[in-house]
């Protein structure tokens, strides 16, 4: 029997303590610094995540067995190294891996080196010279990434010339995510869709597909979010096949993974592809170096492997003796936000009705002085349904949704449209 501590205190650690608290092999579960619903399955600790000498101090005084390093921030700090420099087992990449995600303009120059489609881009550090490039190409819309960092908001799509320069000029001038460079991207076309895969550094398994719903508000509009649901499942994309899967498999999937590793950097843990189907076929968006938040939260219930035993296997690098298992059903994830986020919201609101209804993972939350969750952050709850279909799995978490309520709490009302309308288009082919 094992004891894990898991790092991280938002919606997709909660969905991931959530699995492993059904595993056989765990008996004890921590949180670092987890929130007011992982309280109720896991023994929280303020240490915070990105405290990478205070997280390797609580590992040794809590004498845990494993350490499941969850979010971007102390993974490209280089957290996974520091554990297992001091004989922790770990879940996650190390830092030189981690860069996938950790910078946009390495990632991108490693794709371009081994020949996985993306893009076309050029990278910027000085602001005149970028504002120079955006008016000499002058087509719209125009994609404007942050380098490093920036809790899934970095990235500006401008819809004209003001616009990109504005967003030039926050990142490269006034540092509004940090002192990092810019990458200037085309706009691709497409359906987008998200794939995390399990990797040992040498053998790749996908998860379902999945597609997020990054802007705030309904009909994709309003500014990037770290995401406000989720469809997931193959039961749930009619835009997502099985020849796809095998494209992005050949061409992408594998090929990053087998270059990684070529090139000393192999990554073990969850690996995300950021994917667009466009005409000339499927393209990298962006990689990130964990579980998407809240692609887990729709994910990891569809689940029905013992997730601590894919753990143990990418670990001891036999993930390929593993037999991974997902539902085919199709899972729905609805995130409740705070009245204006991503930018300015308040907190400290009571949450009432939680008990009401099932598949609620909490991001922004904690327990006041007397014990009653109120919000603490930006994005509040995520509320996950699983059905037969995708219709049925939208209906019963917009149900959860409404079984719950804050002060000015806010939620898309449209979250899984575009692959219903393009289920009933294709139905009437």
């Amino acid at each position: 029997m094992q004891s894990v501590l898991i790092v991280g205190g938002g919606g997709r650690e909660h969905a991931i303590i959530a699995v492993l608290a059904k595993s056989p092999r765990v008996r004890q579960l921590h949180a670092a610094p987890g929130n007011g619903g992982i309280a109720e399955l896991a023994q929280c600790r303020n240490v915070a995540a990105t405290d990478v000498a205070g997280v390797v101090a609580l590992a040794k005084s809590l004498e845990v067995d494993w350490v499941f390093v969850a979010p971007d921030d102390p993974l490209v700090l280089g957290m996974v190294d520091a554990l297992e420099a001091e004989g922790f087992k770990t879940f996650g990449p190390r830092k030189n891996a981690a860069i996938l995600e950790g910078s946009k303009a390495f990632s991108k120059a490693f794709m371009a080196r081994n020949n996985i489609p993306s893009a076309d881009y050029a990278e910027f550090t000085d602001c005149d010279k970028a504002v120079a490039y955006i008016q000499a190409r002058n087509s719209y819309p125009a994609v404007i990434k942050y380098d490093g960092l920036a809790l899934g908001k970095g990235v500006i799509i401008a819809q004209d010339e003001a616009e990109a320069i504005a967003a030039i000029r926050a990142m490269l001038v006034e540092n509004k995510f940090g002192d990092a460079g810019i990458i200037i991207e085309e706009f691709l076309q497409g359906q987008e869709v998200t794939v995390l895969a399990f990797t040992d550094g040498k053998t790749v398994v996908p998860m379902p597909p999945s597609t997020d719903h990054k802007r705030a508000f309904d009909g994709d509009t309003g500014p990037n979010t770290g995401g406000m649901g989720v469809v997931a499942g193959g039961a749930a994309l009619p835009y997502w096949s099985g020849q796809i899967a095998d494209e992005c498999m050949k061409r992408i999937f594998e090929p990053t993974v087998k270059a990684m590793a070529e090139e000393g950097r192999a990554f073990k843990g969850c690996l995300y592809f950021g994917l667009m189907l466009t005409e000339q076929g499927v393209k990298v968006i962006e990689y990130n170096c964990r579980f998407g938040d809240p692609e887990a939260q729709a994910i990891l219930p569809l689940l029905e492997t013992d997730l601590f035993a894919i753990m143990e296997a990418i670990e001891q690098e036999r993930l390929a003796e593993l037999d991974i298992r997902f539902s085919n059903k199709a899972s729905a994830c609805v995130v409740m936000a705070s009245g204006g986020y991503p930018e300015k919201y308040t907190t400290g609101y009571e949450i009432s009705g939680l008990k009401k209804t099932e598949g609620v993972f909490h991001a922004g939350t904690k327990l006041d002085d007397s014990g009653k969750p109120v919000t603490s952050g930006g994005r509040v709850l995520a509320v996950t349904a699983v059905a037969e279909d995708l219709p049925t799995a939208l209906a019963r978490a917009y149900e959860g949704v409404e079984c719950i309520s804050f002060k000015d709490a806010h939620y898309r009302r449209d979250i899984g449209r575009a692959a219903l309308c393009q289920e009933c288009c294709d139905n009437r082919v």
